[in-house]
């Protein structure tokens, strides 16, 4: 009934009201970093807190089917638009680090070479372009099985983005090892076991 209830509720919600619940962070964190809130390095702080929103994104994104097959919680309308908002942020990660924090080209190319937790983040980011491309109508019609096939990637992107939070973070911190154990979890629950033949 309680389940039914939170069904029903989201038949309800329209998905560019998803779409504008997710942005707000942007415009906010902007206006922290602009009053001097977000501390003695902005750019790095700004930068830090849009990649850890797109990470959970990410693994909002992953946890829609699990909730749908176990719990019987249909998000999967907005699936895509978790998927999208994803990569909005990290690229808007990606758009602080190169345009505010290093801004030197030949810089930006040799910490991605020599910073192995940057070559992971960067190519998590490539991985998720081709996802990102297609997240729509007519690459769901004109690619078919492939679709699917190619958006499974977005479990190897999980596993990257993780990696990224996990190596760039300095010291022990729980966060990052709470995200890490939530993404093995939901994989874990991808694993289907073979069905026993009945004789």
């Amino acid at each position: 009934m309680f389940v039914n209830s939170i069904n029903a509720n989201l038949r309800r919600v329209p998905k560019w009201f998803v779409y504008l619940m997710l942005l707000l962070p942007v415009p906010w964190l902007l206006y922290l970093g602009l009053t001097g809130v977000l501390g003695r390095d902005p750019i790095e702080r700004l930068e830090h807190e849009l990649g850890k929103l797109g990470l959970q994104l990410l693994i909002a994104t992953l946890a829609v089917s699990p909730l749908n097959r176990f719990w019987g919680i249909k998000l999967l309308k907005f699936r895509r638009v978790l998927g999208v908002m994803t990569f909005v942020y990290i690229s808007l990660h990606l758009l602080v680090w190169l345009v505010l924090d290093v801004q030197i080209l030949s810089q930006i190319w040799a910490d991605i070479v020599k910073r192995p937790y940057i070559t992971i983040g960067m190519s998590a980011f490539l991985i998720m372009l081709p996802l990102a491309i297609t997240s729509n109508d007519l690459s769901v019609r004109r690619l078919g099985v492939r679709w699917r096939q190619l958006h499974k990637l977005v479990y190897v992107a999980v596993i990257l983005g993780v990696l990224h939070f996990l190596w760039l973070t300095k010291g022990f911190q729980l966060e990052p090892l709470i995200y890490a154990v939530i993404v093995i979890m939901l994989l874990a629950l991808r694993i289907r076991r073979p069905r026993r033949r009945t004789t």
